[in-house]
């Protein structure tokens, strides 16, 4: 048997929860070049510097939106063939009609200006009479045309919403069993991982876990691009880029995976707020979104929209494309459809701050990203006190936000599921996150509310300032803060502003604003 290793590292920082700034304690993303920036990736209308859920809803004139596994594999579905509920039609964006004026800031590319508007470099250089696209000078003002869609996307349903997430109904789903059942490459490969060797089905499930995405999309999105599943000759340029995505940063099926469970959520989550009206395709080709399909069918359209140009995106998500691949390793995709997370009927259970009575912390990052900058903005941020900035040794401890089982533990992520049932895949879990591991709760410890959780600090992700980072999932899908469903701490609201990691806290009429570093405003004492 051959291992096929490679060298990688949970903090590089695509895959990071976040980022923290120099001064700062609370988590911030980071862009690179050929990356593009949460809730503003296929966003046609607005500038990137300021796509949002709450803004896209608020463009439209709507309201704001508010570990264990089984032993068994997953059984096909059986009975009659099932086909897709009917969804209702939904208002998406509009595609900009005018042009836009942009002023290049430190770190602007014309390739990552692009893609944030959904349209290629080399069509904005030329709209701008740009002859070197490598020379931009810093408060230089250039234009962004206008996109032009050329045609509509198909309206097929390629999976229920419940096959997009880590929910109910992966409970009794083995990923290994299935796996070494199929025999392909996948069976047999090895990757290190953070300096530690990784089987192929313990990094699906890790990137299951971590993203909240359904193992079984993630397999059957690896077997549609490169047949790692069933097999087992693989041509050298799909060993190195399983999904596709040829980028030397990014080799491995880690990274790979990971990619791509990223941009599923990012369709899935931002179709969910309607902030999302047209794909924009690897060659330029931007598509008109169909109002009528699901969230789990965005979230497919948009991950193979980031991959593929035309001829073969249309042909992913079509029936014979990742619909088929699904059906042929897993039966019918509907045959799993369980039920959609209820917001509108959603009851968060009691929650408190994740720290002792009378302490003061720093309230450093209202609403933002869960984990990769795809998810929802699920997550909370909060520093320690003290005087001093940037990765110090905290002596305080974050304490449990409520009663509930400790599932996994470990590169600095910590995860309670409440209903104590041991599954990260059903009723409400909370993630911990920059959780240090000295002194850090063992998994299988079952915690009562205000009990330690571990030490703040810098550790998971790439991060330059104490602090724990805290988010919410119900059945699998994680849960906006400041939307249907406010998190809710000790009686203290979320507020968003429609901006990533800005917001407030409110609590009758006291009101205590986001702020990355220490200020007398963002101070929350319990």
């Amino acid at each position: 048997m051959t291992k096929h290793s490679a060298r990688r590292n949970l903090s590089y920082a695509f895959l990071a929860l976040s980022i923290l700034l120099l001064t700062s304690l609370a988590c911030a993303r980071t862009v690179k070049d050929d990356e593009t920036p949460l809730w503003s990736v296929t966003n046609l209308n607005s500038s990137p510097k300021t796509g949002s859920v709450q803004a896209a809803q608020a463009a439209q004139g709507m309201p704001p939106a508010v570990n264990s596994e089984s032993d068994s594999p997953a059984a096909t579905p059986s009975g009659p063939v099932l086909t897709p509920t009917p969804d209702q039609p939904r208002v998406l964006p509009t595609l900009r009609a005018d042009p836009i004026e942009y002023f290049i800031e430190s770190g602007d590319t014309l390739g990552n200006i692009a893609r944030q508007f959904g349209i290629t470099w080399e069509y904005l250089g030329e709209y701008n009479d740009i002859d070197d696209p490598n020379q931009l000078d810093i408060g230089q003002q250039i234009s962004i045309p206008p996109p032009t869609p050329d045609g509509n996307s198909p309206d097929f349903k390629i999976i229920p919403d419940s096959e997009l997430i880590y929910g109910p109904t992966t409970a009794s789903f083995n990923v290994e069993e299935f796996i070494l059942s199929k025999g392909g490459y996948l069976a047999n490969y090895e990757e290190e991982v953070n300096e530690a060797p990784l089987s192929g089905a313990q990094i699906v499930t890790r990137i299951a876990q971590d993203f909240s995405v359904n193992p079984r999309l993630l397999l059957s999105v690896l077997e549609h691009q490169s047949g790692w599943v069933t097999n087992s000759d693989i041509e050298k340029n799909q060993r190195d880029y399983p999904i596709g995505l040829e980028n030397e940063q990014r080799k491995g099926l880690y990274l790979q995976l990971a990619y791509a469970a990223n941009n599923l959520n990012r369709g899935f989550y931002l179709w969910r707020v309607n902030g999302i009206g047209a794909w924009s395709l690897v060659d330029g080709t931007i598509l008109i979104a169909s109002p009528t399909v699901n969230a789990g069918t965005a979230g497919v359209q948009h991950l193979f929209s980031t991959l593929l140009g035309r001829n073969a995106w249309e042909s992913a998500v079509s029936p014979d494309g990742l619909h088929a691949t699904y059906s042929a390793l897993f039966g019918n995709p509907f045959g799993y459809e369980g039920e959609p997370v209820d917001t509108a009927n959603l009851i968060q259970p009691p929650m408190n701050l994740p720290f002792a009575e009378s302490e003061e912390w720093s309230y450093t990052g209202g609403p933002h990203s869960a984990w990769g900058d795809g998810s929802a903005w699920a997550a909370l941020d909060f520093a320690p006190p003290g005087e001093d900035v940037g990765c110090i040794k905290s002596d305080a401890y974050v304490l449990s936000a409520a009663d509930g089982l400790i599932t996994r533990a470990g590169d600095g992520a910590v995860i309670q599921d409440l209903d104590g049932d041991g599954l990260e895949q059903t009723g409400w879990v909370i993630l911990y996150m920059h959780i240090a591991e000295r002194d850090r709760v063992e998994p299988g410890t079952y915690l009562s509310a205000n009990q330690p959780i571990g030490h703040p600090s810098c550790e998971g992700g790439i991060s330059s300032g104490t602090h724990v980072h805290i988010a919410r999932r119900y059945n699998g899908e994680w849960i906006p803060a400041d939307q249907e469903v406010p998190f809710v701490l000790d009686r203290w609201i979320t507020v968003g502003t429609g901006s990533e990691y800005d917001g407030y806290l409110k609590r009758g009429r006291k009101q205590v604003e986001a702020y990355a570093g220490r200020s007398p405003d963002n101070i929350v004492t319990r």
